[in-house]
């Protein structure tokens, strides 16, 4: 009989508990959570500062993909109006989004930064033609910002810093070119800088990258967890990171 009134008493007990704590769940649709920098969503294709196409129709994106949803079919310049710096340019470029697994082998294949994926991913079709998607849709517009289609749901920040994983990674795995600017500038945003890695230099507050010390101190070992997240620094940075935005402000006037 004991054991029964402890259950029925504990489960009010869980009720009140959860009662005091910071909500987790956010209004979505009408309000999305921060995306990474590294979040795999819908392709562009870039184009160089001048104005010109970077992909060149090599078809190694159509190659590396795993689910076959990409096709493209190169075609040489015209002499008069030349679509891309090369000798050829991508005349047909399609990806089929009912196939596409969002993997990015794309983006890593593709030799001139030409095709990369933004960060946003909420989008639906109402017929399956719409799913697949052409060049006119995918190549960025004459500002250098991604095409916004009726049936996408883009928020602010969704088309910064496409695939930046791509832009963090080093050849040969060498620590030596980690930060190293190795690709051209593009439309409208001209060179966009390297994506923090393990080196000191590192800006945060332009890439949107957080340390993992910052974020996962509590599965780091005691060793390895920063003094500013220890004891009551730490208590108190927990604290802040749960309050909702509106009660911080208020709090830290």
């Amino acid at each position: 009989m004991a054991a029964h009134w402890k259950t029925f008493f504990g489960g009010f007990n869980l009720t009140f508990r959860h009662l005091t704590r910071t909500n987790v769940t956010i209004s979505y649709p009408q309000e999305k959570r921060p995306k990474q920098p590294r979040q795999h969503g819908r392709h562009v294709l870039n184009r160089y500062e001048d104005g010109m196409e970077k992909c060149i129709g090599c078809e190694l994106c159509a190659g590396v993909c795993p689910a076959d949803c990409i096709h493209v079919r190169g075609l040489d310049n015209p002499a008069d109006h030349p679509v891309s710096p090369g000798e050829r340019y991508g005349y047909i470029y399609e990806i089929n989004y009912l196939r596409c697994i969002h993997c990015d082998l794309c983006v890593e294949a593709c030799p001139t930064q030409a095709i990369t994926e933004s960060k946003m991913f909420e989008f639906s079709f109402s017929n399956r033609a719409d799913a697949i998607y052409t060049k006119a849709e995918l190549v960025v517009d004459d500002m250098g910002m991604p095409q916004r289609l009726p049936w996408e749901d883009w928020r602010d920040g969704e088309e910064d810093m496409t695939s930046g994983w791509m832009r963090a990674t080093s050849p040969s795995g060498s620590a030596a070119y980690e930060g190293v600017i190795q690709w051209s500038g593009d439309l409208g945003v001209g060179v966009r800088i390297p994506e923090a890695g393990q080196s000191d230099g590192r800006d945060d507050s332009a890439t949107g990258s957080k340390q993992l010390r910052d974020v996962f101190s509590a599965h780091l070992l005691p060793e390895d967890v920063p003094a500013s997240h220890r004891g009551v620094a730490g208590a108190r940075r927990k604290l802040e990171a749960k309050m909702p935005p509106a009660l911080k402000k208020r709090l830290l006037r």
